[in-house]
């Protein structure tokens, strides 16, 4: 599946109203990236860092989740998602290039 299959398929499921376009699938968003950083930290709270299968099963839904709400922000503001990864990726092979992966700050 690309990342256009997805988002194509993913915005049928969003029922959301206009005027929280954009603002409901942010919020959403950080609601599930919460729930990944809960369940891994119960990893290493609990399973001494053990990734078991039954775990990945789980971060892998939490996982979805966060892409779905990703793919919405893009989609509400008329941005492919492949458009993000491109942008990302050369972002990031600009940083290693200048040597500039680890640091803080968007202008490295």
């Amino acid at each position: 599946m690309t990342f256009e299959e997805y988002q194509n398929k993913a915005k049928e499921t969003a029922i959301h109203a206009e005027q929280y376009k954009v603002m409901f699938p942010v919020m959403g968003l950080a609601g599930e990236a919460g729930e990944v950083a809960n369940k891994a930290s119960k990893i290493y709270r609990d399973d001494n860092g053990i990734v078991t299968e039954a775990k990945k099963e789980d971060l892998t839904k939490e996982l979805g989740d966060v892409l779905w709400y990703l793919s919405q922000i893009a989609t509400d503001l008329g941005i492919p998602l492949e458009e993000v990864a491109r942008n990302n990726l050369e972002k990031l092979e600009s940083r290693k290039q200048r040597n500039q992966l680890i640091g803080s700050g968007d202008n490295r």
